[in-house]
């Protein structure tokens, strides 16, 4: 039996935001439970929901050295699915109204957190063979096997994976800083090791030190080893390249289902969805305030309003997409820039666009049942579980070729008659547009071949299986 232990900042069921927490949440009840014994560490946010914060368990606790004082962790635990999650408690650093605020501070939190994590494992009395460490929060993971805990006989021999989830948050703080918090000597802050571009790099920590790095997709893991997308350490990943691995994020299967979705208005199949799935989008439209119209394209966005996902694109084509035939429908909330833009649009056309500045689970699996396409046109994508919804539902996504968009998204061929949606390559608004109206055309001038890709899209499959079968392989190579 071989062990795992997954340590991240966040998971589901428990603390989520953003497509981290469903990675560790996921992943770990999908390793086969005959060979590998996985768990899960994490801090105790106070910010969790008060039923799931009184349902832990308390293991015991004890103080740590830290930061020139002595600090106090709280060891809790609780069983989800067959998967023990390990929490820190400290009411100093988890305490507040959300997981992630102000920079330093949780530079300060999440080096005590890496610390803890490590010195609750004898606590516990769980010695993990791999320990699979995830995003800049536990940078530190993989040094500190390397440095303090190296030389004890419980943690000798422990092997490190370090995940890559967003290469654009790094963890970076001035060089004095992190050495105080940390602990480390003047060893460590040199270029080759955490220093980048004069300061401290959390993140570069976990990717000098471990056994070995992933990613979330196969493109992404390559497009990060060139200066646009590598975001100042490409060098460092095209020197590790052959430790370098992506594997795509899966989605839960049984909880993105439409034949058993609670949260949806009609449940269907990929054999009855060409009478049913349409009774979904007339129930939205009446929910949202739009003419109920079967002949209506209805174009879907689910997202965080940002940059990243191509909105500056949509910004200026936005009065082209929005005409006669099309519902545009907006769930997400971000920059203001965005969030007020999809607001003048809905106003400006009131019957065309419905923008939902907001987030909701049951509103985001309406709204993939509903739509018709799926719109995406990100700037970079590590992974993205958007378009991996939307497909399950039978949405077809039109996206721009970047990162896991590229790797599970197959562009439509009219000539062979294969695809599961629609993509672009270059970040271009009209390239765009021009995707978006050759949707358009199939959807109205070929329906038989727009539901054959339906079809294609319900039957892909991107459930967790698949991947965890990946990051068997990988852990079953590091741990020999």
């Amino acid at each position: 039996m071989k062990k795992i232990l997954f340590v991240a900042s966040e998971a589901v069921p428990f603390i989520k935001t953003g497509g981290l927490a469903d990675v560790v949440g996921s992943l770990p009840k999908y390793l086969d439970k005959r060979y590998f014994d996985a768990r899960v560490i994490l801090p105790k946010y106070m910010c969790m929901k008060e039923e799931i914060r009184n349902s832990l368990e308390y293991i015991g606790d004890f103080y740590i050295d830290y930061a020139g004082s002595s600090k106090y962790v709280g060891v809790l635990k609780k069983e989800v699915e067959g998967v023990t999650f390990y929490f820190i408690d400290n009411e100093e650093y988890f305490g507040g109204p959300k997981p992630y605020g102000d920079w330093l501070y949780d530079i300060e939190k999440f080096i005590f957190f890496s610390q803890a994590a490590l010195c609750a494992l004898p606590f516990v009395d769980f010695r993990p063979d791999l320990i699979h460490c995830h995003d800049w929060q536990t940078g530190l993971v993989p040094v500190y096997l390397k440095d303090r805990f190296a030389g004890g006989d419980f943690f000798r021999g422990i092997k490190s994976v370090f995940t890559i989830h967003n290469l654009k948050f790094q963890g970076t703080w001035d060089v004095k800083t992190i050495q105080y918090f940390s602990g480390l000597s003047d060893y460590y802050f040199t270029p080759d090791k955490l220093e980048a571009f004069k300061d401290a790099n959390l993140l570069k920590g976990g990717l000098v030190y471990a056994d070995a790095i992933t990613t979330v997709s196969k493109t992404y893991a390559n497009e990060i080893q060139n200066p646009f997308y590598g975001e100042g350490l490409d060098g460092l990943l095209r020197a590790r390249q052959n430790d370098l691995r992506g594997i795509v994020n899966g989605i839960d299967y049984n909880e993105f289902d439409p034949e058993t979705d609670k949260l949806i208005y009609k449940n269907y199949n990929s054999k009855n969805f060409r009478k049913e799935k349409i009774k979904n989008k007339r129930a939205l439209q009446k929910e949202l305030g739009l003419p109920v119209d079967d002949n209506k394209f209805m174009l879907a966005v689910i997202s965080r309003l940002t940059d990243q996902k191509g909105f500056d694109l949509v910004e200026y084509m936005m009065d082209q997409i929005c005409e006669e035939n099309v519902q545009l429908v907006v769930l997400g909330t971000g920059d203001d820039r965005y969030e007020n833009m999809f607001r003048h649009y809905a106003w400006k056309y009131p019957d065309r666009v419905s923008a939902n500045i907001y987030y909701s689970e049951e509103m985001s699996h309406k709204i993939y049942a509903a739509a018709d396409a799926f719109l995406m046109p990100s700037l970079f994508e590590p992974c993205g579980l958007s378009q991996l919804m939307s497909l399950r539902y039978g949405t077809l996504p039109i996206v721009r070729e970047t990162g896991g968009l590229c790797d599970t998204v197959e562009s439509y061929n009219e000539f062979e008659s294969k695809g599961t949606g629609f993509s672009f390559a270059n970040y271009n608004a009209h390239e765009m547009l021009d995707r978006i109206n050759f949707a358009k055309h199939i959807y109205y001038d070929k329906k038989r071949e727009w539901n054959k890709m339906i079809d294609r899209a319900m039957a892909v499959d991107f459930s967790w299986k698949q991947s965890a079968l990946e990051y068997q392989a990988l852990y079953d190579w590091l741990i020999g």
